[in-house]
């Protein structure tokens, strides 16, 4: 991929920026990068803490329209195996798009996350945009209260830790493999075959929205979150998933 690098020592949303670049037609591969966001955003419209620390970075992508909807399933799993294969940690997949420090005798904790952002119109054609945040030197003891204990840093787990620039490139590279993976004639399967091998939590109970709970059981052809209840399996598409064993 081409594209141009925008950095900024801090700026409301990445996202939001890359969105507009996204929409004037900027060409795939463009990509925002922050040292610190004042706005950051998560899925289902969570605030994203965003201190001095993390890789903030917002990409744009064009995928073929009958495979975007795997874009962000195919970015985690793409993250955990290249950023397990270059530090000796665990990782792990909390679908649709978290990804998780996994440690013998605590739960899971969050390190990153991906959010994608569909752009219907511009000069271009349409786009998505692809927003990971990853906590690389981050002191979680500065995050929200209610995030202090279910957040890690590559910092606490990795000696000596690895820099910004070091992680920026691994994502980037990351982001790139997973869509040209995506492209490929048998891209679908393949990118499948990874997203189940990531996934976090088969075999754990979950609960999804505060309301639905079963079973993991698994990832769905069309990467929906299998759910098992007893006799009846759902096909969870979209929601708030809390997996046990996840701070």
């Amino acid at each position: 991929m081409t594209g141009v690098r925008e950095f900024h020592e801090e700026v409301a949303s990445t996202q939001d920026r890359a969105i507009a670049l996204a929409r004037s037609g900027a060409e795939e591969g463009t990509r925002v990068v922050a040292r610190r966001q004042r706005s950051g955003r998560g899925r289902l419209d969570h605030a994203w803490a965003s201190p001095h620390g993390g890789l903030y970075l917002s990409i744009v992508l064009r995928t073929p329209p009958d495979r975007a909807g795997w874009v962000p399933l195919a970015i985690g799993a793409g993250l955990a195996h290249d950023l397990a294969g270059r530090y000796p940690i665990r990782l792990g997949v909390k679908w649709p798009n978290d990804l998780l420090v996994l440690e013998d005798g605590r739960p899971a904790r969050k390190l990153g996350g991906v959010l994608v952002d569909r752009v219907e119109a511009g000069p271009g054609g349409p786009a998505e945009v692809a927003g990971i945040g990853v906590n690389v030197t981050t002191d979680v003891r500065g995050l929200p209260e209610d995030l202090r204990g279910r957040a890690v840093s590559l910092s606490e787990v990795v000696q000596p830790p690895p820099s910004l620039d070091e992680v920026e490139g691994l994502v980037v590279a990351a982001v790139e493999a997973a869509v040209a993976a995506l492209r490929a004639p048998d891209g679908v399967e393949r990118t499948r075959r990874r997203c189940r091998e990531w996934l976090f939590g088969v075999g754990r109970r979950a609960t999804v929205d505060g309301a639905t709970s079963g079973t993991i059981a698994g990832l769905g052809d069309e990467g929906e979150l299998l759910l098992d209840q007893g006799p009846h399996r759902l096909r969870i598409r979209a929601g708030d998933v809390r997996v046990d064993g996840v701070a």
